[in-house]
């Protein structure tokens, strides 16, 4: 597989393309960035760590028949991925109160809920991603009535196997956020990433965050976190 032309820079990631033009190459970085890119900085390891970590949970979601964008890992850094058409949604599953929700509606952090809630959000930078419900979002045509079934059945099917598999490993699945592309026939499938900087999770006895919390309010210990929440995937990912 050809590395050719870089297409794309984001905050986490660059991607490339390749002499197959249904397939992409993700590689990923160290940047870290927190509050639509108010807060910026860097995580030593965190590239190899967070396309390490989401290629073993997508590679279990695909065992589990969740369709996702994962081909082949390259490197440590680098990723073989189907190209898609990024549907313009971040989809966010939540398990406990946390983050933004805990202030929105003033609920305590760590608070659970009788059942898992789901909330969208309009992926656009230039207006700081607003939240977006279905009827708005099927309106503007981000996208089709199927798909956001689709993408609700899917979301939800995620969280209950990642929050199963975390619980084996003592930790806490909180909330995390999902992104969804369509290949070149329409079929809706999981891409971007699942790691700690998409994913509230946290120690099972302690409450200890071991995610890109411990970045975005300066608590410290944010290498050892990442590295901390990839062993204990690594133990346990058989």
């Amino acid at each position: 597989m050809q590395k050719l032309e870089q297409l794309y820079e984001g905050k986490a990631k660059r991607v490339y393309a390749t002499d197959d033009p249904a397939l992409l190459i993700v590689d990923y970085k160290d940047d870290a960035t927190a509050f639509n890119g108010a807060k910026k900085g860097s995580i030593a390891g965190k590239g190899i760590i967070n396309n390490q970590m989401s290629n073993r949970l997508m590679h279990r979601l695909e065992q589990a028949g969740i369709p996702t964008h994962f081909v082949q890992e390259l490197s440590e850094r680098e990723t073989l991925v189907k190209r898609v058409e990024i549907v313009p949604l971040e989809v966010i599953v939540r398990n406990l109160a946390a983050g933004s929700f805990s202030k929105r509606y003033g609920i305590e952090e760590g608070t659970p809920f009788e059942a898992p809630t789901i909330e969208f959000s309009y992926k656009n930078d230039a207006l700081g991603d607003p939240l977006i419900n279905d009827s708005q979002l099927l309106a503007i045509r981000l996208a089709k009535e199927d798909e956001l079934e689709t993408i609700n059945r899917y979301s939800f099917r995620v969280n209950e196997l990642l929050r199963a598999f975390w619980a084996e490993c003592g930790v806490t699945l909180v909330d995390f956020k999902l992104e969804f592309g369509r290949l070149a026939d329409g079929t809706v499938i999981l891409a971007d990433e699942i790691s700690p900087d998409t994913c509230r999770l946290w120690d099972s006895a302690t409450g200890k965050k071991l995610d890109k919390d411990r970045f975005r309010r300066d608590l410290g210990g944010v290498e050892d976190a990442y590295a901390e929440i990839m062993r204990r995937l690594c133990e346990h990912d058989r």
